[in-house]
């Protein structure tokens, strides 16, 4: 099974983190994507550490980055099969960095963009054991069928998506949020108006927001 890496920060405060967040890009970037979120958030959350795994797979799709899986072949069912591949591969790099910092899941937090929302949501509510939350930007509930059933951890989930989202619709968001609040899965949702795919100031502000109260830091 491949191994998981990419880039790291913090804790700002030096020494050993209290908790950490685990930072999951989109499709076609990598982890430098998202761990430039860390310093602005690292004031805040001073004892956390960030990392921003590189996807499995290079990007089948253009030219350079990463993905989680091919997304070249949009059905239902390749999806699936796509995001069910990635999750062993996901967890092993969980479960590994808890053991590096000598943390317990309960003091581990999930981050996603777009495919890395995808990613989380299908991986986090299928653990053993629930980690502290996932906060999930401009992504997609995958696996919605069978959650219920498969759900054997339910953590807090926030997420946050643009309603001028071009590439992945706003739309699922309300969809994801139904199908885990029927799954059990606590669910915070906030609409961005007039954002396309990204992530902007109020979202990064809710975010830190979420991540300081699921991680008591």
């Amino acid at each position: 099974m491949i191994e998981l890496d990419g880039p790291r920060f913090g804790p700002a405060a030096g020494g050993r983190p209290e908790a950490l967040v685990v930072m999951l890009h989109g499709v076609g970037a990598d982890g430098n994507d998202l761990i430039g979120i860390a310093p602005m958030w690292a004031p805040l959350m001073p004892t956390v550490a960030f990392v921003a795994p590189n996807g499995p797979e290079p990007c089948d799709m253009a030219p350079y980055g990463y993905q989680w899986f091919s997304l070249q072949d949009r059905s239902a069912a390749s999806m699936l099969a796509g995001v069910q591949a990635a999750a062993p591969v996901v967890n092993a790099f969980l479960d590994r960095e808890l053991e590096r910092h000598g943390l317990g899941p309960d003091k581990l937090a999930l981050v996603g963009f777009s495919q890395g929302t995808m990613t989380s949501l299908y991986t986090v509510p299928r653990r053993p054991t629930p980690v502290a939350g996932v906060l999930g930007y401009s992504g997609a509930l995958i696996g919605a069928d069978t959650l219920a059933a498969e759900a054997t951890a339910k953590p807090p989930v926030m997420l946050v998506h643009g309603t001028a989202d071009p590439v992945v619709p706003f739309q699922a968001m309300a969809a994801a949020e139904q199908v885990l609040t029927s799954a059990g899965i606590p669910v915070e949702t906030f609409a961005c108006r007039g954002l396309a795919h990204g992530i902007d100031q109020d979202g990064l502000r809710l975010g830190v927001g979420f991540l300081k109260h699921v991680l008591s830091v």
